[in-house]
């Protein structure tokens, strides 16, 4: 049966895609491997079991048979592109999607790329793959867009409805029919010069993230050495109605948004030849955020007459955003195998984590907050959930180390 929508990929950019088409009342089908089908979705992935379930009551169908493929108007590819060990973005998964969609590709369908990619990505290495496999020519027989991937898990004030979507186009064709789909998904469509402008835009705007959450860990390292309040600066700071934007520090930075360098330009065996020193500086000091939460913890139980050797840490909040079940990039499992490797004994709570497992071993998980804070020799918060009543914790704990800024003031050690 003929459906409006194909998402290949039901990770955290595929599935919010498909929720929000199944929303506006778009025939959705979602196309990934078989260890994601319908049943697992909401075991490890951007939307609760609950949403899920209200998804797939709605109608959202999943497959893992790739001839379905041929009976869509428009196929979103959602596939990861995660940062391989040089640091370059790993698009095996993307080519996998392009090679299978190519097989069954009709023309008049729309393609479009989600996933993250360097600027050149759509043009110079998905079209080649889709045009190859398929026989059809991009921008002719069917249309070719890319459309950076901005759905920000968790994110209670702006959803895909209200978020503008970019989108470049192959051709002012190729555009205006990506155009069309999305103008179904949200209320606001942004028209790049093509598909490298969009690709590029993807890349400023995490990068812009990166780089100012870099300056935020500098300035909590130097605050701390000579005494100011940083979280009081910024509380000043950003009052000014101009030239400002507030970021915050915190113990590093997780997630699925990757800074990125062009010089990673590994499908062509190329780079620009000069290298963002601005990303690079902000992940290398970004970096360096674990160590050093785990030298103020040293420091602080020291100071208390304790060693960091058989100290009882506790753990709060693992994923890297709150109020959310992501563990993608979070800092709280280096800052964990750093305190393991101290002789620190660890135990963990988080109402997103049933399970947690550093260097291959089980951690712990405190049943009772209180108790399990009161009993420990440090409490690190690590992420803020809204659960936390952090002012109720910071009583209970005998020492309690805030890497989020959010206890009140003087209720406990800050980043």
């Amino acid at each position: 049966m003929p459906a409006d929508l194909a998402v290949i990929g039901l990770g955290h950019i595929g599935l919010p895609l498909a929720q929000a088409a199944v929303a506006a009342g778009l025939g959705t089908l979602g196309y990934a491997p078989a260890p994601h089908t319908a049943a697992g979705l909401g075991a490890d992935g951007p939307l609760s079991s609950t949403e899920v379930r209200r998804l797939l009551t709605a109608g959202f169908r999943t497959t893992t048979d790739p001839a379905v493929l041929g009976r869509v108007r428009t196929a979103v590819i959602c596939a990861p592109t995660p940062l391989g060990e040089d640091r370059a973005l790993d698009l095996r998964a993307v080519a996998e999607a392009a090679r299978t969609l190519a097989a069954h590709l009709r023309p008049h369908t729309t393609v479009i790329l989600e996933s993250t990619g360097y600027p050149g990505t759509t043009e110079e290495f998905l079209r080649p793959l889709l045009e190859a496999g398929s026989g059809l020519t991009a921008g002719r027989d069917f249309h070719l867009a890319c459309s950076p991937a901005r759905y920000d898990p968790g994110n209670r004030r702006y959803g895909h409805s209200n978020t503008p979507k970019v989108i470049g186009g192959l051709t002012p064709a190729c555009t205006e029919a990506a155009a069309a789909f999305y103008g179904r998904l949200t209320d606001k469509v942004v028209r790049a010069r093509g598909p490298k402008e969009a690709e590029t835009a993807g890349l400023l705007e995490t990068n812009y993230r990166h780089v100012n959450i870099a300056l935020m860990n500098e300035m909590a390292v130097l605050c701390h050495d000579i005494g100011v309040d940083l979280w009081d600066v910024i509380r000043c700071a950003e009052t000014k109605p101009f030239g400002f934007q507030a970021f915050r520090p915190g113990p590093g930075v997780g997630g699925h948004a990757v800074p990125i360098d062009p010089n990673g330009l590994a499908h062509k065996g190329r780079s620009p030849g000069y290298p963002l020193r601005m990303v690079e500086l902000a992940q290398e000091v970004n970096g360096r955020m674990p160590r050093y939460v785990i030298q103020r913890c040293a420091t602080l139980l020291n100071e208390h007459g304790k060693s960091a050797r058989g100290a009882r840490v506790l753990l709060l909040g693992v994923t890297y955003k709150p109020d959310i079940g992501d563990e993608e990039g979070s800092p709280a499992r280096e800052i964990a195998s750093r305190l393991l490797e101290l002789g620190a004994h660890l135990t963990y709570h988080d109402p997103y984590v049933p399970q947690w497992q550093v260097m291959g071993r089980p951690v712990p998980r405190a049943d009772s907050l209180y108790e399990a804070a009161s009993a420990a020799d440090l409490t690190l918060l690590l992420q803020h959930h809204r659960t936390y009543d952090l002012q109720g914790l910071a009583v209970k704990a005998q020492l309690l180390l805030d890497t989020r800024g959010a206890t009140p003031t003087g209720a406990a050690h800050r980043l």
